[in-house]
């Protein structure tokens, strides 16, 4: 049966899972719908210093384009949904917009691809029937200026684009797209050595069915998994089975499309939500997005039905934006505050390498807050986060997690928790989140604020503004 809107937008964030031999890539869509944002040389320089070296725009802002020039950052970038129509029609269109927005920066600014539109099906349907021949005459244009080779064309798609996607056997395209629109593009990407781009929320999926989709489905964290009755593969991840489902749904069009990578246009979790937004919070974006990375940068990913794919993902987004309209939770996906504080602490650079599969269901590697006991050295290396970081407890959790959690900080994990025990100055407030939230971060700042040392198992997660106080207790960033 078919699963809802929100489970078949959660299909691409499996994309990210495609690393196989070779690690994939991570970047970040710079969207700008906000007033208070950094200046595009800032915003560079940020990037450099986070290690960020892909971008994603939805634009050809000269101001940005010209600031990204010579900074090593590679950099996709937008013909607008408003513009397919003219270069659907008009090849000399397509071309002056290629010699103005592309090769004019090319190659000081290293763009290597065009999104043709965005989400076309879901956001522009009236367009649909133009996205093919715009993309090809914007290819047209490319090799007319002999940079087609360096830039590629493709457009990111919804995937409400999926009639179906449970189970991920079942996959298959919208019937009004399958040949009128997914066959030819499919056809048009394996012939220029492209790929296709998925933007996947797997947040909505949890969203809108939280009594059904395990949050730890979600999130990348241990879980007991889910058949396929179709092939007989488990799932350990939403992500593979909704990745899964969309090689399905091209499998079924035929044709020789196998070998056309999937990049994950855009992928988040946002920190902030509505009331009615169950799972928008900071410690369940931070071990999304954060669980993300790690497994993409390890090169030890896959899915079930391709477990060698090659993918990139690009994040969503680089700033929290103050003027995008809708729910809490739009304005909320942000990795940085315009301040360009991060909203949690997400590495884009691995610190060591993977700790082997530890049982873990699938994920290929295991960091929660406990010591490596796989041995042969497999540890992740210490790595600190830069600037003020905090660790704190994740309320979304539970409980029963917190206290396992915060019994092995005060135990075997060797924090020093005398200062919430009662009578102590950090006792009050006397909740599980204000002692579980010491105790992390003691047990965070005593291991050097390594990687993988405020995880243990989603229930902590790292910040770097200071936290509110807690009483009369305010928790330090160092020891």
């Amino acid at each position: 049966m078919a699963l809802p809107r929100g489970l078949l937008l959660a299909a691409a964030l499996s994309l990210l899972l495609l690393a196989g031999a070779d690690a994939g890539t991570v970047g970040v869509n710079w969207g700008r719908v906000a007033n208070d944002l950094p200046t595009p040389s800032a915003v560079v320089q940020l990037l450099k210093q986070h290690g960020i070296a892909q971008v994603k725009l939805y634009d050809t802002e000269p101001t940005v384009l010209r600031a990204l020039a010579n900074s090593g950052v590679k950099v996709v970038v937008a013909l607008p949904n408003e513009q397919l129509a003219a270069a659907a029609k008009r090849p000399s269109y397509a071309l002056a917009w290629v010699r103005r927005n592309v090769a004019a920066y090319y190659p000081s600014t290293q763009i290597q691809a065009i999104a043709v539109g965005n989400e076309v099906f879901a956001t522009a349907p009236n367009a649909t029937a133009q996205l093919v021949p715009a993309m090809r005459n914007i290819q047209a244009a490319l090799a007319r200026l002999n940079i087609d080779k360096a830039v590629k064309v493709s457009s990111p798609i919804a995937l409400t684009a999926l009639a179906n996607s449970y189970p991920p056997s079942a996959g298959v395209f919208r019937e009004e797209l399958a040949q009128p629109v997914m066959k030819p593009m499919l056809e048009f990407l394996a012939q220029t050595g492209s790929y296709l781009m998925v933007n996947a929320y797997p947040f909505f999926a949890y969203a809108d069915n939280a009594g059904v989709v395990s949050l730890d489905y979600a999130l990348f964290r241990p879980n007991a998994g889910v058949l396929d009755p179709g092939t007989g593969l488990k799932y350990y991840s939403l992500l593979d089975a909704q990745l899964d489902a969309v090689f399905s749904a091209v499998a079924k069009l035929g044709g020789s499309y196998s070998g056309v990578r999937v990049v994950v246009s855009e992928t988040g979790w946002p920190s902030k939500g509505d009331a009615k937004e169950v799972g928008a919070g900071a410690g369940n974006a931070a071990a999304y997005n954060g669980n993300l990375v790690r497994r993409v940068l390890s090169g030890n990913a896959g899915t079930p039905r391709r477990p060698d794919a090659d993918v990139d993902v690009y994040l969503f987004a680089l700033f929290n934006e103050n003027q995008k309209p809708g729910p809490a939770s739009e304005r909320n996906y942000g990795v940085f505050y315009p301040n360009q504080k991060q909203v949690y602490d997400v590495q884009f650079v691995l610190g060591g390498k993977s700790v082997g599969n530890g049982g873990g269901g699938g994920l290929g590697w295991q960091d929660n807050g406990a010591p490596n006991t796989s041995g042969g050295g497999g540890g992740v290396k210490a790595v600190a986060s830069p600037g003020s970081a905090w660790c704190v407890a994740n309320a979304m959790a539970g409980e029963s997690r917190l206290k396992a959690a915060l019994d092995y900080a005060c135990g075997p994990g060797g924090a020093d928790c005398r200062g919430i025990q009662p009578g102590a100055a950090c006792f009050e407030p006397n909740t599980m989140v204000s002692h579980a939230s010491y105790a992390f971060n003691d047990y965070y700042q005593r291991k050097g604020r390594s990687i993988g040392t405020c995880d243990f198992a989603g229930a902590a997660y790292v910040v770097n503004q200071a936290p509110s106080k807690m009483g009369k207790c305010e928790l330090p960033s160092t020891v």
